[in-house]
């Protein structure tokens, strides 16, 4: 059993495979352990035993008006994670729909007004960011790929922004010492986002009309998100 554990929350298998390869590769890691949350519940393996989590994105919304079962069972559980970390027992990473499922859950926010196309953008370090030890590395800004429907409208009670920009106000922050949410995707290379994007092209995230346009633009980027990543298992340690 490796120290860190990769928590899916897609459904698409494809996609899920894909990102799993992606967290491991920026991580770091020889072997990433890894549950899908839509097929079996935390219980299923010795969840409290890892010392690390990364959490993935989905096509999931916190903002859904109908919820299906799996859904529900999905955001009880990445909170039971949330609260561990809170508690001081682990670190995480809680990324894309994770950020809205710990935003709700501390108190704050959700809201579709700040809405960002599939693509890479830079987002700046706060004064908080460029001070903490995951983040300041990277400071005074990084390039990295977002794709997102909802965002944080502000940031929650008991957490610290992190990074933001002009388009998604909270696109970073850190609750206590262990537990970071980012709106972006630290995880995927130019090849892995623009594979992921075959996967939703009618999911809403860019036009679908301009599918070869964004492909070639996500191709062409150079992003620093696995740079983020590769020091997330020193903070496990440290």
């Amino acid at each position: 059993m490796s120290s860190v554990l990769y928590v899916c929350v897609r459904p698409e298998r494809s996609a899920a495979d894909a990102e799993h390869r992606s967290f491991r590769r920026g991580l770091g890691l020889a072997a990433l352990d890894r549950i899908d949350l839509l097929h079996a519940s935390l219980e299923t393996v010795e969840w409290q035993q890892y010392e690390g989590f990364v959490i993935g994105g989905s096509p999931f919304n916190v903002t859904d008006a109908e919820k299906g079962e799996h859904q529900r069972a999905v955001e009880h559980d990445l909170e039971r994670i949330a609260k561990r970390v809170l508690d001081g027992a682990a670190t995480a990473l809680f990324t894309c729909y994770g950020i809205g499922v710990v935003t709700r859950m501390l108190g704050g926010s959700v809201h579709t007004a700040q809405p960002e196309q599939a693509g890479a953008t830079t987002v700046h370090l706060t004064d908080a960011g460029m001070a903490d030890r995951l983040f300041g590395p990277s400071a005074p800004s990084m390039s990295v790929f977002t794709a997102h429907k909802e965002s944080a409208r502000e940031t929650p009670p008991g957490a610290v922004l992190l990074a933001t920009n002009p388009a998604c106000t909270v696109q970073a922050y850190r609750v206590g010492e262990r537990l970071y949410a980012t709106q972006f995707h630290p995880e995927a290379s130019p090849q892995d986002f623009a594979d992921r994007m075959a996967v939703y092209r009618a999911s809403g995230y860019f036009d679908p009309r301009e599918y070869e346009s964004t492909e070639r633009a996500v191709l062409d980027a150079s992003v620093e998100g696995e740079d983020l990543l590769r020091r997330f298992p020193g903070l496990i340690r440290g």
